[in-house]
Protein backbone atom coordinates (compact mmCIF):
# COMPACT_ATOMS: atom_id res chain seq x y z
CA UNK A 1 0.00 0.00 0.00
CA UNK A 2 2.67 2.85 0.64
CA UNK A 3 4.12 1.95 -2.72
CA UNK A 4 1.03 2.73 -4.54
CA UNK A 5 -0.10 5.85 -2.49
CA UNK A 6 3.64 7.54 -3.45
CA UNK A 7 2.92 6.75 -6.64
CA UNK A 8 -0.32 8.33 -6.41
CA UNK A 9 1.11 11.18 -5.00
CA UNK A 10 3.73 11.68 -7.60
CA UNK A 11 1.07 11.94 -9.89
CA UNK A 12 -1.33 14.22 -8.10
CA UNK A 13 1.28 16.61 -7.16
CA UNK A 14 1.81 18.73 -10.21
CA UNK A 15 -1.33 19.48 -10.23
CA UNK A 16 -2.25 20.38 -6.50
CA UNK A 17 1.14 22.78 -7.93
CA UNK A 18 -1.17 23.97 -10.46
CA UNK A 19 -4.24 24.72 -8.09
CA UNK A 20 -2.52 26.42 -5.78
CA UNK A 21 -3.90 29.62 -6.25
CA UNK A 22 -7.36 28.47 -6.33
CA UNK A 23 -9.38 29.30 -3.35
CA UNK A 24 -11.88 26.75 -3.24
CA UNK A 25 -9.07 23.77 -3.29
CA UNK A 26 -8.22 25.09 0.41
CA UNK A 27 -11.61 24.10 1.58
CA UNK A 28 -11.40 20.33 0.27
CA UNK A 29 -10.92 18.16 3.23
CA UNK A 30 -9.93 14.90 1.50
CA UNK A 31 -6.00 13.44 1.89
CA UNK A 32 -4.98 13.86 -2.17
CA UNK A 33 -2.16 11.09 -0.93
CA UNK A 34 -4.78 8.82 0.50
CA UNK A 35 -7.10 7.50 -2.49
CA UNK A 36 -10.92 6.67 -1.52
CA UNK A 37 -10.75 3.28 -3.38
CA UNK A 38 -7.87 1.03 -5.12
CA UNK A 39 -8.69 -0.98 -8.06
CA UNK A 40 -8.47 -4.50 -7.02
CA UNK A 41 -6.72 -5.58 -9.94
CA UNK A 42 -3.84 -3.91 -7.92
CA UNK A 43 -4.29 -5.09 -4.70
CA UNK A 44 -4.83 -8.60 -5.17
CA UNK A 45 -1.05 -8.77 -6.64
CA UNK A 46 -0.07 -6.55 -3.54
CA UNK A 47 -1.52 -9.47 -1.28
CA UNK A 48 -0.08 -11.68 -2.97
CA UNK A 49 3.46 -11.02 -3.16
CA UNK A 50 3.04 -10.16 0.41
CA UNK A 51 2.03 -12.99 1.46
CA UNK A 52 4.62 -15.04 -0.01
CA UNK A 53 7.58 -12.38 1.58
CA UNK A 54 5.90 -13.18 5.40
CA UNK A 55 6.36 -16.89 5.18
CA UNK A 56 9.58 -17.31 2.98
CA UNK A 57 13.16 -17.64 3.57
CA UNK A 58 14.59 -14.08 3.32
CA UNK A 59 12.76 -12.06 6.13
CA UNK A 60 9.66 -14.95 6.19
CA UNK A 61 8.53 -17.27 8.70
CA UNK A 62 10.41 -19.71 6.92
CA UNK A 63 13.84 -17.89 8.15
CA UNK A 64 13.56 -19.05 11.49
CA UNK A 65 11.31 -22.23 10.99
CA UNK A 66 13.69 -23.77 8.75
CA UNK A 67 16.21 -23.57 12.09
CA UNK A 68 13.45 -24.94 14.03
CA UNK A 69 13.24 -27.67 12.01
CA UNK A 70 16.88 -28.43 11.28
CA UNK A 71 16.95 -27.91 7.94
CA UNK A 72 19.03 -24.84 8.29
CA UNK A 73 21.41 -23.80 11.02
CA UNK A 74 22.70 -20.60 11.44
CA UNK A 75 24.65 -17.98 14.21
CA UNK A 76 21.78 -15.75 14.71
CA UNK A 77 18.81 -15.92 17.01
CA UNK A 78 16.79 -18.79 15.73
CA UNK A 79 20.00 -21.22 16.64
CA UNK A 80 19.58 -22.41 20.35
CA UNK A 81 15.70 -21.92 20.16
CA UNK A 82 16.21 -18.17 20.60
CA UNK A 83 13.56 -16.37 18.57
CA UNK A 84 12.49 -13.89 20.56
CA UNK A 85 9.57 -11.06 20.31
CA UNK A 86 12.08 -8.23 18.24
CA UNK A 87 14.07 -10.73 16.28
CA UNK A 88 14.36 -9.00 12.98
CA UNK A 89 12.54 -11.70 10.50
CA UNK A 90 9.78 -12.92 12.77
CA UNK A 91 8.60 -8.44 13.20
CA UNK A 92 9.15 -8.63 9.15
CA UNK A 93 6.75 -11.41 8.92
CA UNK A 94 4.03 -9.88 11.38
CA UNK A 95 4.26 -6.52 9.73
CA UNK A 96 4.36 -7.81 6.31
CA UNK A 97 1.10 -10.35 7.18
CA UNK A 98 -1.22 -7.87 9.21
CA UNK A 99 0.04 -4.14 7.51
CA UNK A 100 0.52 -5.73 4.07
CA UNK A 101 -1.75 -8.83 3.38
CA UNK A 102 -4.76 -8.53 5.41
CA UNK A 103 -4.99 -4.50 4.16
CA UNK A 104 -5.78 -5.47 0.85
CA UNK A 105 -7.30 -8.38 1.14
CA UNK A 106 -9.91 -6.66 3.56
CA UNK A 107 -9.95 -4.02 0.82
CA UNK A 108 -10.72 -6.21 -1.97
CA UNK A 109 -13.13 -7.91 0.41
CA UNK A 110 -14.83 -4.89 1.37
CA UNK A 111 -15.14 -3.69 -1.93
CA UNK A 112 -15.18 -6.45 -4.39
CA UNK A 113 -18.99 -7.68 -3.02
CA UNK A 114 -20.89 -4.59 -3.61
CA UNK A 115 -19.55 -4.47 -7.13
CA UNK A 116 -20.26 -7.03 -8.29
CA UNK A 117 -16.81 -8.48 -8.73
CA UNK A 118 -17.16 -11.74 -6.98
CA UNK A 119 -13.97 -13.65 -8.31
CA UNK A 120 -11.56 -11.35 -6.65
CA UNK A 121 -13.59 -11.50 -3.11
CA UNK A 122 -13.59 -14.74 -3.60
CA UNK A 123 -9.95 -15.23 -3.99
CA UNK A 124 -9.21 -12.79 -1.30
CA UNK A 125 -11.61 -14.97 1.17
CA UNK A 126 -9.25 -18.16 0.33
CA UNK A 127 -6.28 -15.93 0.60
CA UNK A 128 -7.00 -14.31 3.90
CA UNK A 129 -8.10 -17.89 5.83
CA UNK A 130 -5.21 -19.74 4.58
CA UNK A 131 -2.82 -16.90 5.79
CA UNK A 132 -4.61 -16.72 9.03
CA UNK A 133 -4.36 -20.25 9.44
CA UNK A 134 -0.36 -19.78 9.08
CA UNK A 135 -0.02 -17.30 11.50
CA UNK A 136 -2.32 -19.23 14.16
CA UNK A 137 -0.94 -22.29 13.25
CA UNK A 138 2.86 -20.80 14.73
CA UNK A 139 1.84 -17.55 16.75
CA UNK A 140 -1.66 -18.89 18.41
CA UNK A 141 -3.74 -16.34 19.65
CA UNK A 142 -4.08 -13.28 17.40
CA UNK A 143 -5.69 -9.96 16.23
CA UNK A 144 -8.61 -11.49 14.10
CA UNK A 145 -11.87 -9.99 14.27
CA UNK A 146 -11.07 -6.87 15.28
CA UNK A 147 -7.54 -6.38 13.06
CA UNK A 148 -7.65 -3.79 10.51
CA UNK A 149 -10.95 -2.25 12.03
CA UNK A 150 -9.38 1.60 12.93
CA UNK A 151 -12.28 3.39 10.61
CA UNK A 152 -14.78 1.16 12.56
CA UNK A 153 -13.83 2.59 15.44
CA UNK A 154 -11.66 0.42 17.17
CA UNK A 155 -8.03 1.28 17.65
CA UNK A 156 -6.86 -1.36 19.41
CA UNK A 157 -7.42 -5.00 18.06
CA UNK A 158 -8.14 -7.83 20.53
CA UNK A 159 -6.53 -11.13 20.50
CA UNK A 160 -8.76 -13.68 19.57
CA UNK A 161 -8.24 -17.74 20.77
CA UNK A 162 -7.09 -19.37 18.07
CA UNK A 163 -9.83 -21.86 19.16
CA UNK A 164 -12.63 -19.56 18.07
CA UNK A 165 -10.58 -18.59 14.85
CA UNK A 166 -10.03 -22.25 13.08
CA UNK A 167 -13.80 -22.50 12.81
CA UNK A 168 -14.09 -19.13 11.37
CA UNK A 169 -11.33 -19.56 8.85
CA UNK A 170 -13.46 -22.92 7.67
CA UNK A 171 -16.49 -20.78 7.19
CA UNK A 172 -14.05 -17.99 5.29
CA UNK A 173 -13.05 -20.42 2.79
CA UNK A 174 -16.48 -21.90 2.20
CA UNK A 175 -17.72 -18.11 1.58
CA UNK A 176 -14.71 -17.81 -0.88
CA UNK A 177 -16.30 -20.57 -2.99
CA UNK A 178 -19.57 -19.80 -3.00
CA UNK A 179 -17.92 -16.06 -4.35
CA UNK A 180 -16.02 -18.12 -6.81
CA UNK A 181 -18.87 -20.00 -7.91
CA UNK A 182 -21.45 -17.09 -7.59
CA UNK A 183 -23.02 -17.19 -11.64
CA UNK A 184 -23.33 -13.49 -11.61
CA UNK A 185 -22.04 -11.13 -14.29
CA UNK A 186 -18.39 -9.79 -12.76
CA UNK A 187 -17.77 -6.66 -14.20
CA UNK A 188 -14.23 -7.59 -13.54
CA UNK A 189 -12.41 -10.93 -13.51
CA UNK A 190 -8.83 -11.80 -12.30
CA UNK A 191 -6.97 -12.27 -14.92
CA UNK A 192 -3.01 -11.83 -15.58
CA UNK A 193 -3.11 -9.68 -11.90
CA UNK A 194 -4.09 -12.89 -10.19
CA UNK A 195 0.29 -14.27 -10.02
CA UNK A 196 -0.90 -17.47 -8.60
CA UNK A 197 -3.52 -19.11 -10.81
CA UNK A 198 -4.15 -16.42 -13.53
CA UNK A 199 -7.65 -16.12 -12.23
CA UNK A 200 -8.95 -20.41 -13.05
CA UNK A 201 -11.64 -20.50 -10.54
CA UNK A 202 -10.97 -24.21 -10.95
CA UNK A 203 -7.59 -23.80 -9.75
CA UNK A 204 -8.80 -21.82 -6.80
CA UNK A 205 -11.27 -24.35 -5.44
CA UNK A 206 -9.08 -27.08 -5.86
CA UNK A 207 -6.74 -24.86 -3.57
CA UNK A 208 -9.19 -23.78 -1.17
CA UNK A 209 -10.09 -27.65 -0.47
CA UNK A 210 -6.70 -28.60 -0.04
CA UNK A 211 -6.46 -26.00 2.45
CA UNK A 212 -9.15 -26.95 4.31
CA UNK A 213 -7.91 -30.97 4.01
CA UNK A 214 -4.70 -29.88 5.76
CA UNK A 215 -6.67 -27.73 8.73
CA UNK A 216 -8.58 -30.50 9.87
CA UNK A 217 -5.41 -33.00 9.69
CA UNK A 218 -3.94 -30.29 11.52
CA UNK A 219 -6.81 -30.34 14.38
CA UNK A 220 -7.63 -34.15 13.95
CA UNK A 221 -6.30 -34.77 17.30
CA UNK A 222 -8.72 -32.41 19.37
CA UNK A 223 -11.70 -33.07 16.92
CA UNK A 224 -13.32 -35.63 15.62
CA UNK A 225 -13.12 -34.33 11.62
CA UNK A 226 -13.42 -38.54 10.32
CA UNK A 227 -16.92 -37.04 8.73
CA UNK A 228 -15.01 -33.91 7.32
CA UNK A 229 -11.72 -35.60 5.94
CA UNK A 230 -14.00 -38.83 4.32
CA UNK A 231 -16.14 -35.94 2.20
CA UNK A 232 -12.90 -33.96 1.32
CA UNK A 233 -11.33 -37.34 0.04
CA UNK A 234 -14.57 -38.75 -2.12
CA UNK A 235 -13.94 -36.72 -4.90
CA UNK A 236 -9.93 -35.99 -5.41
CA UNK A 237 -10.42 -33.85 -8.73
CA UNK A 238 -12.07 -30.93 -6.31
CA UNK A 239 -8.65 -31.07 -4.40
CA UNK A 240 -5.13 -29.97 -5.62
CA UNK A 241 -4.60 -33.17 -8.39
CA UNK A 242 -1.67 -32.59 -10.29
CA UNK A 243 1.68 -30.84 -9.83
CA UNK A 244 0.61 -27.66 -12.25
CA UNK A 245 -2.11 -27.10 -9.84
CA UNK A 246 0.11 -26.99 -7.05
CA UNK A 247 -0.90 -23.46 -4.50
CA UNK A 248 2.44 -21.35 -5.36
CA UNK A 249 3.65 -17.94 -5.27
CA UNK A 250 6.35 -17.44 -8.32
CA UNK A 251 9.14 -14.76 -8.16
CA UNK A 252 10.89 -13.54 -10.98
CA UNK A 253 14.64 -13.11 -12.17
CA UNK A 254 15.59 -9.52 -11.51
CA UNK A 255 13.85 -6.79 -13.67
CA UNK A 256 13.21 -3.07 -13.56
CA UNK A 257 11.91 -4.41 -9.65
CA UNK A 258 13.89 -7.03 -7.65
CA UNK A 259 11.28 -9.88 -7.57
CA UNK A 260 13.39 -12.63 -7.31
CA UNK A 261 13.18 -15.40 -4.01
CA UNK A 262 14.15 -13.65 -1.05
CA UNK A 263 16.06 -16.53 -0.19
CA UNK A 264 18.14 -15.91 -2.92
CA UNK A 265 19.74 -12.63 -1.41
CA UNK A 266 22.50 -14.91 0.21
CA UNK A 267 23.70 -15.18 -3.45
CA UNK A 268 24.97 -11.56 -3.55
CA UNK A 269 25.06 -10.70 0.34
CA UNK A 270 28.42 -9.16 1.98
CA UNK A 271 27.94 -11.61 5.04
CA UNK A 272 26.01 -14.91 4.38
CA UNK A 273 23.75 -16.25 7.38
CA UNK A 274 22.21 -19.29 5.74
CA UNK A 275 23.96 -22.49 6.65
CA UNK A 276 22.47 -26.06 5.61
CA UNK A 277 21.69 -28.19 8.52
CA UNK A 278 24.24 -30.68 9.49
CA UNK A 279 21.42 -33.02 10.71
CA UNK A 280 19.33 -32.56 6.79
CA UNK A 281 22.33 -32.93 5.17
CA UNK A 282 23.18 -36.14 6.80
CA UNK A 283 19.63 -37.23 6.44
CA UNK A 284 20.01 -36.44 2.63
CA UNK A 285 23.37 -38.38 2.42
CA UNK A 286 22.29 -41.63 3.95
CA UNK A 287 24.36 -40.89 7.31
CA UNK A 288 21.61 -41.13 9.58
CA UNK A 289 21.73 -44.40 11.33
CA UNK A 290 18.10 -44.08 12.20
CA UNK A 291 16.19 -43.20 9.14
CA UNK A 292 16.81 -43.79 4.88
CA UNK A 293 20.22 -45.11 6.05
CA UNK A 294 23.10 -45.63 3.00
CA UNK A 295 20.05 -44.59 0.82
CA UNK A 296 21.35 -41.64 -0.88
CA UNK A 297 19.08 -38.60 -2.10
CA UNK A 298 19.23 -37.76 -5.59
CA UNK A 299 17.84 -34.30 -4.77
CA UNK A 300 21.22 -33.35 -2.84
CA UNK A 301 22.82 -31.36 -6.00
CA UNK A 302 19.48 -29.23 -6.60
CA UNK A 303 19.37 -28.52 -2.83
CA UNK A 304 22.43 -27.61 -2.32
CA UNK A 305 25.06 -25.93 -3.73
CA UNK A 306 28.85 -26.10 -2.57
CA UNK A 307 31.03 -23.43 -3.12
CA UNK A 308 34.03 -25.57 -2.73
CA UNK A 309 35.56 -28.99 -5.00
CA UNK A 310 35.77 -32.15 -2.40
CA UNK A 311 39.42 -31.77 -1.98
CA UNK A 312 40.78 -28.51 -1.90
CA UNK A 313 41.43 -26.27 1.12
CA UNK A 314 39.21 -23.73 1.77
CA UNK A 315 39.52 -20.47 0.51
CA UNK A 316 40.42 -17.60 3.12
CA UNK A 317 42.18 -21.10 4.97
CA UNK A 318 39.82 -20.83 8.10
CA UNK A 319 38.77 -23.82 9.78
CA UNK A 320 35.68 -25.81 9.45
CA UNK A 321 32.97 -26.67 12.25
CA UNK A 322 31.42 -29.53 10.01
CA UNK A 323 32.83 -30.79 6.43
CA UNK A 324 32.05 -33.40 4.27
CA UNK A 325 33.87 -33.33 0.96
CA UNK A 326 32.19 -30.17 -0.69
CA UNK A 327 29.82 -29.69 1.85
CA UNK A 328 30.43 -26.72 4.38
CA UNK A 329 28.40 -25.82 7.58
CA UNK A 330 27.72 -24.98 11.57
CA UNK A 331 25.87 -27.25 13.82
CA UNK A 332 22.89 -25.75 15.73
CA UNK A 333 23.57 -24.91 18.86
CA UNK A 334 26.99 -25.17 18.79
CA UNK A 335 29.59 -23.08 21.33
CA UNK A 336 32.63 -24.68 19.40
CA UNK A 337 35.90 -22.66 18.46
CA UNK A 338 35.31 -22.66 14.77
CA UNK A 339 31.96 -21.94 14.79
CA UNK A 340 32.03 -18.08 14.30
CA UNK A 341 34.75 -18.67 11.94
CA UNK A 342 34.62 -16.44 8.17
CA UNK A 343 33.12 -19.13 5.73
CA UNK A 344 31.69 -16.20 3.40
CA UNK A 345 33.18 -18.16 0.04
CA UNK A 346 33.53 -21.58 1.90
CA UNK A 347 30.06 -22.24 2.64
CA UNK A 348 27.26 -24.66 1.09
CA UNK A 349 24.17 -22.32 0.34
CA UNK A 350 20.44 -22.88 -0.74
CA UNK A 351 20.02 -24.09 -3.91
CA UNK A 352 18.14 -23.93 -7.62
CA UNK A 353 15.45 -25.31 -5.64
CA UNK A 354 14.29 -24.39 -3.49
CA UNK A 355 15.55 -20.28 -4.15
CA UNK A 356 16.53 -20.11 -7.94
CA UNK A 357 19.88 -20.42 -7.16
CA UNK A 358 22.98 -22.77 -8.73
CA UNK A 359 22.70 -26.68 -9.77
CA UNK A 360 25.50 -28.38 -8.23
CA UNK A 361 27.33 -29.83 -10.86
CA UNK A 362 30.81 -30.02 -8.36
CA UNK A 363 32.66 -26.84 -10.27
CA UNK A 364 32.90 -24.94 -6.71
CA UNK A 365 32.36 -21.76 -7.73
CA UNK A 366 32.05 -18.71 -5.20
CA UNK A 367 27.99 -17.76 -5.92
CA UNK A 368 27.30 -14.03 -6.79
CA UNK A 369 24.16 -12.56 -8.37
CA UNK A 370 24.47 -13.97 -12.01
CA UNK A 371 24.77 -17.18 -10.29
CA UNK A 372 20.96 -18.45 -10.83
CA UNK A 373 17.76 -16.41 -11.66
CA UNK A 374 16.66 -16.41 -8.13
CA UNK A 375 13.42 -16.75 -9.86
CA UNK A 376 11.78 -19.79 -7.77
CA UNK A 377 8.41 -19.74 -6.44
CA UNK A 378 7.74 -19.89 -2.97
CA UNK A 379 4.84 -23.42 -2.18
CA UNK A 380 2.13 -22.58 -0.02
CA UNK A 381 1.06 -26.35 -0.60
CA UNK A 382 2.44 -28.53 -3.11
CA UNK A 383 0.40 -31.68 -5.00
CA UNK A 384 3.27 -33.57 -3.38
CA UNK A 385 1.73 -32.14 0.25
CA UNK A 386 -1.61 -32.92 -0.59
CA UNK A 387 -0.50 -36.61 -0.89
CA UNK A 388 1.12 -36.94 2.05
CA UNK A 389 -1.66 -35.71 3.81
CA UNK A 390 -3.30 -38.20 2.63
CA UNK A 391 -0.89 -40.98 3.62
CA UNK A 392 -0.91 -39.95 7.27
CA UNK A 393 -4.81 -39.72 7.23
CA UNK A 394 -4.70 -43.03 6.32
CA UNK A 395 -1.82 -44.24 8.41
CA UNK A 396 -3.92 -42.83 11.59
CA UNK A 397 -6.91 -44.03 10.81
CA UNK A 398 -8.96 -41.08 10.00
CA UNK A 399 -9.64 -42.26 5.88
CA UNK A 400 -9.43 -45.30 3.84
CA UNK A 401 -7.52 -46.36 1.59
CA UNK A 402 -3.32 -47.47 0.71
CA UNK A 403 -0.85 -45.57 2.85
CA UNK A 404 1.74 -47.37 1.08
CA UNK A 405 0.45 -46.40 -1.94
CA UNK A 406 -0.32 -42.42 -1.44
CA UNK A 407 3.75 -42.48 -0.08
CA UNK A 408 4.71 -44.03 -3.41
CA UNK A 409 2.97 -41.01 -5.48
CA UNK A 410 3.75 -38.07 -2.97
CA UNK A 411 7.29 -39.17 -3.20
CA UNK A 412 6.89 -39.23 -6.83
CA UNK A 413 5.30 -36.06 -6.82
CA UNK A 414 8.09 -34.52 -4.81
CA UNK A 415 10.87 -35.45 -7.04
CA UNK A 416 8.25 -33.75 -9.91
CA UNK A 417 7.74 -30.74 -8.54
CA UNK A 418 11.54 -29.94 -8.20
CA UNK A 419 11.23 -30.52 -12.44
CA UNK A 420 8.54 -28.61 -12.81
CA UNK A 421 9.86 -25.61 -10.80
CA UNK A 422 13.01 -25.49 -12.36
CA UNK A 423 11.80 -25.91 -15.81
CA UNK A 424 8.31 -23.71 -15.34
CA UNK A 425 9.71 -21.15 -13.19
CA UNK A 426 13.34 -21.00 -12.38
CA UNK A 427 14.60 -21.42 -16.59
CA UNK A 428 18.31 -21.76 -15.39
CA UNK A 429 21.12 -21.11 -18.11
CA UNK A 430 22.31 -24.29 -16.80
CA UNK A 431 22.15 -27.62 -18.14
CA UNK A 432 20.39 -29.32 -15.11
CA UNK A 433 19.03 -33.39 -15.65
CA UNK A 434 16.05 -34.36 -14.90
CA UNK A 435 14.59 -36.22 -12.07
CA UNK A 436 11.28 -38.21 -12.47
CA UNK A 437 12.47 -41.02 -14.09
CA UNK A 438 15.89 -41.21 -13.49
CA UNK A 439 17.49 -44.56 -12.38
CA UNK A 440 18.57 -42.93 -9.29
CA UNK A 441 15.36 -42.03 -8.15
CA UNK A 442 14.06 -45.11 -8.95
CA UNK A 443 16.43 -46.74 -6.25
CA UNK A 444 16.14 -44.19 -3.86
CA UNK A 445 12.26 -44.62 -3.75
CA UNK A 446 12.05 -48.21 -4.22
CA UNK A 447 14.41 -48.58 -0.54
CA UNK A 448 11.75 -46.28 1.18
CA UNK A 449 9.14 -48.39 0.40
CA UNK A 450 11.21 -51.14 1.39
CA UNK A 451 11.95 -49.72 4.62
CA UNK A 452 8.15 -48.77 4.50
CA UNK A 453 7.33 -52.68 4.69
CA UNK A 454 9.11 -53.33 7.47
CA UNK A 455 8.13 -50.89 9.56
CA UNK A 456 6.10 -50.99 12.62
CA UNK A 457 2.86 -48.36 12.38
CA UNK A 458 5.05 -45.53 14.53
CA UNK A 459 7.77 -46.17 12.17
CA UNK A 460 5.41 -45.74 9.00
CA UNK A 461 4.14 -42.62 10.37
CA UNK A 462 7.98 -41.37 10.80
CA UNK A 463 8.80 -42.37 7.27
CA UNK A 464 5.92 -40.26 5.64
CA UNK A 465 6.71 -37.03 7.75
CA UNK A 466 10.01 -37.61 6.91
CA UNK A 467 9.85 -37.70 3.59
CA UNK A 468 7.40 -34.51 3.64
CA UNK A 469 10.39 -32.50 5.14
CA UNK A 470 12.72 -33.57 2.84
CA UNK A 471 10.08 -32.24 0.13
CA UNK A 472 9.49 -29.15 1.86
CA UNK A 473 12.92 -27.74 1.64
CA UNK A 474 12.76 -24.10 1.86
CA UNK A 475 8.79 -24.10 2.82
CA UNK A 476 9.18 -24.53 6.93
CA UNK A 477 6.26 -23.41 8.40
CA UNK A 478 3.97 -26.63 7.88
CA UNK A 479 6.84 -28.62 8.89
CA UNK A 480 7.09 -26.50 12.22
CA UNK A 481 3.49 -27.80 12.37
CA UNK A 482 4.08 -31.15 11.32
CA UNK A 483 6.73 -31.92 14.13
CA UNK A 484 4.94 -30.22 17.09
CA UNK A 485 1.90 -32.30 15.95
CA UNK A 486 3.19 -36.34 15.33
CA UNK A 487 6.71 -36.15 16.66
CA UNK A 488 8.40 -36.22 13.34
CA UNK A 489 10.63 -36.04 11.87
CA UNK A 490 13.18 -36.88 14.69
CA UNK A 491 15.03 -33.31 14.68
CA UNK A 492 18.57 -33.11 15.76
CA UNK A 493 18.62 -32.83 20.36
CA UNK A 494 21.53 -31.32 21.40
CA UNK A 495 20.48 -32.53 25.11
CA UNK A 496 21.37 -36.46 22.95
CA UNK A 497 23.92 -37.61 23.58
CA UNK A 498 23.72 -40.31 20.83
CA UNK A 499 22.95 -37.08 18.62
CA UNK A 500 25.65 -34.78 19.26
CA UNK A 501 28.45 -33.80 17.26
CA UNK A 502 30.85 -36.59 17.31
CA UNK A 503 28.13 -38.83 18.40
CA UNK A 504 27.37 -41.99 16.34
CA UNK A 505 24.29 -40.42 14.70
CA UNK A 506 26.07 -37.45 13.04
CA UNK A 507 28.90 -38.41 10.45
CA UNK A 508 32.84 -37.61 10.83
CA UNK A 509 33.86 -35.18 8.86
CA UNK A 510 35.90 -36.86 6.74
CA UNK A 511 36.50 -34.54 3.22
CA UNK A 512 38.84 -32.06 5.64
CA UNK A 513 41.93 -31.49 3.59
CA UNK A 514 43.80 -29.87 6.54
CA UNK A 515 42.57 -32.26 8.99
CA UNK A 516 40.88 -35.84 6.57
CA UNK A 517 38.79 -38.34 8.65
CA UNK A 518 38.98 -36.62 11.62
CA UNK A 519 35.75 -37.33 13.64
CA UNK A 520 35.75 -33.90 15.71
CA UNK A 521 34.29 -32.97 18.59
CA UNK A 522 31.77 -30.03 18.66
CA UNK A 523 30.65 -28.83 22.18
CA UNK A 524 27.13 -27.56 22.17
CA UNK A 525 24.50 -25.63 24.13
CA UNK A 526 22.54 -28.83 26.19
CA UNK A 527 20.17 -27.07 28.05
CA UNK A 528 17.62 -26.17 25.56
CA UNK A 529 14.11 -26.83 24.98
CA UNK A 530 12.04 -27.03 21.98
CA UNK A 531 9.28 -24.26 21.76
CA UNK A 532 5.75 -24.86 21.05
CA UNK A 533 5.32 -22.14 19.62
CA UNK A 534 7.27 -18.21 18.44
CA UNK A 535 6.45 -15.57 20.35
CA UNK A 536 4.29 -12.49 19.74
CA UNK A 537 5.91 -9.67 17.51
CA UNK A 538 7.18 -7.11 20.65
CA UNK A 539 6.13 -4.08 18.20
CA UNK A 540 2.72 -5.24 18.03
CA UNK A 541 2.49 -5.72 22.09
CA UNK A 542 4.13 -1.92 22.51
CA UNK A 543 1.46 -0.60 20.47
CA UNK A 544 -1.70 -2.49 21.01
CA UNK A 545 -3.29 -2.07 24.44
CA UNK A 546 -5.68 -4.60 24.02
CA UNK A 547 -2.44 -7.15 23.58
CA UNK A 548 -1.80 -9.73 26.13
CA UNK A 549 1.55 -9.99 27.93
CA UNK A 550 4.26 -11.91 25.85
CA UNK A 551 4.27 -15.58 26.00
CA UNK A 552 6.49 -18.00 27.18
CA UNK A 553 7.33 -19.81 23.95
CA UNK A 554 8.64 -23.26 25.27
CA UNK A 555 5.08 -23.92 26.66
CA UNK A 556 2.81 -21.84 25.36
CA UNK A 557 0.20 -24.97 23.46
CA UNK A 558 -1.84 -23.61 20.40
CA UNK A 559 -5.01 -25.11 20.99
CA UNK A 560 -4.55 -28.46 18.40
CA UNK A 561 -2.17 -29.98 20.94
CA UNK A 562 -3.57 -32.35 22.82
Amino acid sequence: MTTYKLNIFKVILPSVLLLGSCKKFLDVNQNVNDPVAVPVSILLPDAERNLGDALVIGGGLSQDLAVYTHQMSTREDPDQYGVNGGEFNLQQAWSTFYDGTLISLDEIIKSAVPAGNFKYAGIAKILKAYGYSQFVDVFGDLPFTEANKFKEGIQFAKFDASKDIYPALITLINAGIADLNNTATNPKSPGADDVIYQGSVTKWIKAANTIKLKLYTQVRKVQNVQADVTALLATPANLINATSESFLLPYGPLGATDDRNPGFGDYFATQRSNHISPWFYGILKGYNTNIFTNNPDPRVPYYIYNQMRANTAPREGNQTEYRDGAFVSIYFGSVGPDRDRNQQGTISVLGMYPVGGRYDQGDGLNVTATSGTGAAPYRFITYADRLYLEAELISVGLATGDAKAKLQAAIAASFAQVDYVITTFVKPTQTVPALAGAAAVTTYSNNVLTAYDAASADKKLEIIMTQKWISSFGSAVDQYTDYRRTGYPILFDPKNASMAPGGRVQPPINGDPVNPGAQKSVPVQLSLTYPLSLPWSTSELEKNQAAPAQKNPQTYKIFWLP
